[in-house]
């Protein structure tokens, strides 16, 4: 997302309130917090928060009780990341048009950029006007924040203002919005309506702007051409698939005690988020002594650990294949379309004026008010990802999982203490709290688990088949495949039997049975790429409700690879010295940047291009020579898109030609997949194929015409840029099969990686001792360019290095970077 730069001044009023809130805060040499962290060493905390940097700034946080530990997260989190913190907190509030004008780009999930700061105000205010976080707040656990969050989050907004109190706006080292009169100090609300926008990122995506834009025909106008359901499943389903394929992804992997060299569990966490905005990573270790001790990384803003590790187990998440949000088509009154039949009878449409502050041209404050409409089902919607839901003999209601969930708070809280991984499972099915994310996990035991434990829509199979309209039945059984597409439901609105029913050992309203939900535990391994449940471990296939994902079906390259990966590492038949995953076996694995669709088409290509008569292909009228580009690939043989590789980059284009859109099953292979086999098939791509010469021919002319050598290094055309310096960067795109996702892009029109590899962390277990741990966080700890630490660890990740993990008392004292700072 691109950086915005303010100039606009703090007012007074802002002013005063900081002025207010100002204290002093005590910096210590080492040897003093040394001294002032003697009683955590004797199982008692100090009676002080204490934030320790050692290298990189990764801060170790340490507070006798939780809301000292809040305090120390918050300043700490303020300190590397104040300007995208108080863009959230804008966001939420639903004030980005007030301050920043109606008309900017203000994405939810700030991945494609696709909605107005206006849209994002008129949703997030009608959330404000029905008190959707006041109520949940109001509710007591699991429904509602448990003790030990309020405490935490009590503390965080202390410390995020001690931060800005100590500083002042207008002294902030981050241009972004030094000065700017939208920063400000928070409230403990501001905090919860935070989570909860992220909490329900996976359905406001796709349906924001739908919901306040829709509006009921009208009277003279002329009824607009419904499409046909065909048409419309075939369209919102291929919106869904660019919007995965853009947006968030992961890998993990966990190693029970069967795979492991000289250890009992492993973890590789290898989330692909954002590299801009609010869904930043950012990275510490969270101490209350005899309470919990716990290291990793969280979204910014949320005072506890999402991904990483305790002394006794290490989890990560991946984005799973279910859909967070279901469709109700309800047939409406011609002559009056706010009426809606159900069971027989009309009803009326409830009706909300939502209004917002908006900054006029000229300066000025005025006002945008609009009607939204909503059913028993929820909001009305006209769109998905801009394709349209016509309002005409009926309209869709969207129900969305996950707009009551606050329980996620919960859910992490309990991660950072599980024993073991029966102690995450237990956390998962007793919070329901995950929003649209699997859990993988290692444990010192010599467990492995693949969990799909989440906030899920009650819609069993047998539902399904009893509610699915024909547009619902195309998306939801996928009969027009395409990868890691979650099955959206679309049900008969007309019928009450057919929404969501209660079930008594879920943990809320309309939530799946979490004991139907699928789990696996192992002792050698199970991993998850961003597929549904199906392979966690080709070993033991999974079957679980339609609504969670597919099964027997084609796997996407990237889950290939992590299978093969592990199956051979396991077996010791990956050309590596011995048997079992060590740290650094497995960080050479990762940073191999392996392409599983080199591994399967490269030599039918290299084939085909020597066959051509003179090197010659037909494109769209242009007659390409290609015969410059048949060595370049046959050189290529490690298949790597490693910084130094040379025709990756042509095979990359040649492959997003080839693929042109299409699941992986669709391209032309002599063998197909086979349900039996899925890990190896399909395979054999048909060198003879016209599909193969065209896409190649495009691909030699598409980098011809940008002037990019056929033979380029990747680090000629794979960047970031960080403070006018570009730094190459190895890894691709998940098409690719490569485990090492990044997705090259623009921002301010420079190179830049969108979204990829961000905290990537390898723990190791052993029978006794800390956990080993090292990782990187691949865009750094902070978003300010004036930081020494918005681009250390980015070009500790470009040179695939990592940074060893200080988690012990010893380890975090004899730190040569060490650096304390005692919160008074």
């Amino acid at each position: 997302m691109a950086r915005r730069r303010f100039t606009a001044r703090l007012p007074m009023a802002v002013m005063a309130a900081v002025a207010v809130l100002s204290t002093m805060a005590a910096a210590v040499s080492p040897a003093a917090g040394a001294s002032a962290l003697a009683a955590a060493a004797a199982g008692q905390g100090p009676d002080k928060p204490t934030i320790r940097y050692t290298e990189y700034g990764i801060p170790h946080i340490t507070a006798s009780n939780w809301e000292g530990l809040g305090t120390g997260y918050g300043y700490a989190a303020a300190k590397d990341n104040i300007c995208t913190l108080a863009d959230t907190y804008l966001m939420a509030n639903a004030q980005r048009s007030r301050y920043l004008g109606p008309d900017g780009k203000a994405s939810p999930g700030e991945n494609q950029n696709t909605t107005t700061n206006l849209n994002s105000d008129l949703y997030f205010q009608r959330i404000k006007d029905n008190r959707v976080v006041e109520r949940l707040l109001d509710q007591p656990a699991p429904n509602g924040p448990e003790p030990e969050v309020k405490e935490a989050i009590r503390g965080y907004v202390q410390g995020y203002n001690r931060y800005l109190a100590e500083t002042g706006v207008n002294n902030i080292s981050d241009p972004a919005c030094r000065g700017a009169a939208w920063v400000r100090p928070i409230t403990e609300l501001d905090v919860y309506r935070h989570a909860h926008a992220e909490i329900i990122m996976g359905s406001a995506d796709p349906l924001l702007d739908g919901q306040v834009t829709a509006a009921p025909p009208g009277a003279s106008a002329a009824a607009p051409q419904a499409p046909s359901p065909q048409e419309t499943a075939a369209r919102i389903r291929d919106a869904l698939a660019v919007s995965r394929q853009q947006s968030m992804g992961s890998n993990a992997l966990a190693v029970g005690s069967q795979g492991v060299g000289g250890g009992t569990g492993m973890l590789l966490a290898n989330p692909h988020f954002p590299w801009q905005g609010k869904n930043r990573m950012w990275q510490s270790q969270l101490t209350i002594p005899g309470k919990i001790n716990v290291s990793g990384a969280s979204l910014l803003g949320f005072p506890a650990v999402n991904i990483g590790h305790n002394e006794d187990v290490a989890w990560s998440h991946t984005v799973a294949t279910v859909a967070p949000f279901g469709l109700f088509d309800v047939q409406v009154d011609p002559l009056n379309p706010t009426h809606y039949l159900v069971d027989g009878a009309w009803q009326q449409m409830a009706s909300q004026q939502v209004g917002v502050d908006v900054l006029n041209a000229d300066g000025s404050i005025g006002k945008v008010t609009r009607t939204l409409w909503s059913t028993r089902y929820g909001p009305i919607v006209t769109s998905v990802l801009g394709i349209p839901l016509p309002w005409v003999v009926s309209a869709h209601a969207v129900r969305d999982v996950n707009m009551d969930n606050l329980r996620a708070l919960n859910t992490w809280f309990h991660l950072d203490q599980a024993k073991d991984v029966n102690g995450v499972v237990d956390a998962l099915e007793t919070t329901q709290g995950v929003p649209f994310f699997n859990t993988v996990a290692s444990d010192r035991k010599g467990n492995a688990l693949y969990a799909d434990i989440q906030a899920t829509p009650n819609i069993t199979d047998e539902h399904a088949e009893s509610c699915l309209t024909l547009t619902g039945r195309l998306l939801f059984h996928q009969e027009l495949r395409l990868p890691n597409v979650p099955p959206v439901s679309v049900f008969d609105g007309k019928r009450s039997a057919c929404d969501w029913p209660d079930d008594p050992n879920a943990v809320a309203p309309g939530l799946l049975d979490p004991h139907k939900q699928p789990r696996l535990i192992r002792k050698d391994f199970a991993g998850n790429a961003n597929d549904s449940a199906w392979l966690a471990n080709p070993e033991q296939p999974l079957s679980f409700p339609r609504v969670m994902g597919d099964t027997a079906a084609p796997r996407s390259l990237r889950t290939q690879e992590l299978i093969l990966t592990a199956q051979k590492r396991i077996d010791g038949t990956d050309g590596l010295p011995g048997r079992g995953f060590t740290p650094e076996n497995m960080r050479q694995l990762l940073f191999a940047d392996n392409s599983r669709a080199a591994d399967l088409a490269l030599d039918a290509t290299v084939a085909m291009c020597r066959s051509l008569p003179f090197g010659l292909i037909v494109v769209d009228g242009n007659l390409v020579n290609v015969s410059e580009a048949c060595p370049i690939l046959a050189a290529w043989r490690d298949h790597a898109y490693t910084a130094d590789s040379r025709g990756s980059w042509l095979f990359e284009n040649y492959w997003a030609f080839l693929l042109g859109g299409q699941a992986i099953e669709k391209l032309p292979w002599r063998v197909p997949f086979d349900p039996k086999d899925p890990v190896h098939t399909p395979n054999s791509l048909d060198s003879g194929s016209s599909a193969v010469r065209d896409a190649f021919g495009r691909a030699v002319l598409a980098l011809r015409r940008a002037g990019v050598p056929l033979n380029a290094p990747l680090s000629d055309v794979q960047k970031v840029t960080r403070n006018g310096e570009q730094i190459p960067i190895h890894g691709s795109i998940s098409e690719l099969g490569v485990l090492n996702v990044v997705t090259p892009g623009l921002v301010d029109g420079e190179p830049d990686i969108v979204f990829g590899s961000s905290f990537i962390q390898l723990v190791k277990f052993t029978a006794d001792g800390p956990p080993q741990a090292c990782s990187v966080l691949a865009y750094s700890q902070s978003a300010d360019p004036n930081s020494p630490h918005h681009v250390d660890q980015t070009k500790l990740f470009a040179a695939g290095q990592w940074v060893t993990e200080r988690f012990t008392e010893a380890q975090i004292a004899a730190s040569p970077a060490l650096e304390t700072k005692v919160l008074s």
